[in-house]
């Protein structure tokens, strides 16, 4: 390539640079522009965001004071709770315990008294029911008696019965 067509070309891309550097120039003004009317805008509301911040970090100091103090007293119900329920668990061994003794003590006391009752009923009713049968006995082997005599004569063998047959 020779010299002159060099320089044309190289003329053409500065000349190119300069125009995108004119261009950036334009753009930044604009955006100097709208930033400063930006600001302008902002600068009436910083005071308001600043005593918001103020009362902001006011907050969150008394939340974290209640947080804290919140803590404290739910730890306290807790160690509380706690005692409480160890007094109720002994309360409640100690009444198990107790009714377990007492309710070994009904049982003993039921067997007794239905050991003494067992004795009770078998004393009346060998007190009651061998007299009984002693007369009951009596009373049939006079009854025999009266029988025998009664007829007189003895049975004939065609008249005994099965028991007497076993006999004869």
């Amino acid at each position: 390539m020779n010299e002159t067509a060099l320089l044309y070309v190289m003329t053409a891309f500065v000349i190119i640079s300069a125009i995108a550097l004119c261009i950036q120039a334009g753009m930044l003004a604009g955006i100097y522009k709208s930033v400063k009317s930006l600001q302008e805008s902002i600068n009436p509301l910083l005071p308001k965001v600043e005593s918001l911040v103020a009362k902001a970090s006011s907050t969150v100091d008394q939340s974290g004071k209640q947080i804290t103090e919140i803590t404290t007293r739910a730890n306290d119900i807790l160690d509380s709770t706690k005692r409480q329920l160890a007094i109720v668990e002994e309360v409640v061994g100690d009444a198990a315990a107790r009714a377990k003794v007492q309710m070994e003590r009904v049982e003993l006391v039921l067997d007794d008294t239905l050991s003494r009752a067992h004795e009770t009923v078998a004393v009346v009713h060998e007190g009651v029911m061998r007299p009984l049968r002693e007369v009951n006995g009596i009373a049939a082997g006079i009854r025999a008696a009266l029988g025998a005599l009664g007829r007189g004569d003895r049975p004939t063998v065609d008249r005994a019965t099965s028991d007497e047959e076993m006999f004869i």
